[in-house]
């Protein structure tokens, strides 16, 4: 994964940082300098573009509202001015198996080497993929030179399918994924209750689960955004999931939006342990400010 991270001279600058300024401990600096920012392709999207740090690895969601074909036309536009660029791919945005043709060609003819798959939020599905594993299953009958795949992780559950049935889905992806000489990792949706997140993945490791997993955390986000952009692209579960975390709603809806420091830290302690080796920003194209958070504590470093 690509990172920022560049160490510094120590030295006299460690006895000059200010007190109300501590240095940030090395386990969050090791987890930010991983960090994976996602876009949303909408009209935000230029701008947002134009602040990604140079180098750093940037996903592209997929939305029912906008389709898969808006996805792979920002990746396709972040692959050409040199980012390291991943798609998100919504198994019940395929039509049929002329359409998992079609994404694998076009992965191969751009030559990408990773990909996110998902099963989506739209209701019904587009064609016979309900979900991710049936997507991979005929995905990985073509050649793609793929070299890795990212699935989707709910610490927190997920509000329209059983908890045994998300644990049963996401060990089968691993086995499949292993079956099909790939690498892959998961990727945690927004939950803010860090001891569920290590509740959840000291489970998950404990009963086989070994891919590395990227901590999905919200970027810096003001009120307006999160709640405008949650309901028009169908991130509905995230928003769910907020209104159950009382203290962090209050938080969310204060001026400024949310900081994520405070999870980040809870969890970057433990990240070693449980194999979480990055963030992943939910940045909903706040780039600009969320980099600023993210480079303040790498720096202070």
């Amino acid at each position: 994964m690509s990172s920022l991270f560049r160490r510094r001279s120590t030295g006299a600058t460690v006895a000059a940082r200010p007190r109300s300024a501590p240095a940030p401990d090395a386990a969050l600096v090791r987890l930010l300098a991983a960090t994976r920012f996602e876009l949303v392709p909408i009209r935000s999207v230029d701008a947002a573009m134009t602040e990604l740090p140079a180098g750093i690895a940037t996903s592209v969601t997929c939305s029912p509202v906008k389709g898969l074909g808006a996805t792979l036309d920002v990746t396709a536009r972040l692959l050409d001015t040199g980012h390291d660029a991943v798609p998100h791919v919504a198994a019940r945005l395929i039509e049929d198996r002329q359409h998992v043709a079609r994404l694998a060609a076009w992965i191969r003819s751009h030559g990408l080497r990773e990909i996110f798959v998902v099963g989506g939020d739209q209701l019904v599905p587009s064609g016979p993929y309900a979900d991710g594993l049936a997507l991979l299953r005929d995905l990985f009958e073509h050649d793609t030179c793929l070299a890795s795949v990212g699935v989707a992780a709910y610490p927190d559950g997920h509000p329209a399918i059983p908890d045994d049935v998300l644990r049963t889905a996401l060990h089968d992806k691993q086995r499949l994924i292993e079956a099909a000489g790939l690498a892959g990792w998961a990727t945690t949706q927004m939950c803010f209750d860090p001891d569920r997140i290590r509740r959840w993945l000291l489970a998950e490791r404990a009963a086989g689960f070994a891919l590395p997993v990227d901590l999905g955390v919200p970027g810096v986000v003001d009120r307006t955004k999160l709640m405008s952009m949650g309901v028009r692209l169908g991130i509905g579960s995230s928003l769910r999931f907020l209104r159950k975390q009382r203290a962090t709603m209050t938080a969310m809806l204060a001026p400024g939006g949310y900081d994520p420091t405070d999870l980040a830290t809870a969890i970057a302690a433990d990240a070693s342990a449980l194999r979480i080796e990055g963030v992943h920003s939910f940045t909903f194209n706040s780039v600009a400010r969320t980099e600023v958070w993210r480079r303040s504590i790498i720096d202070r470093a």
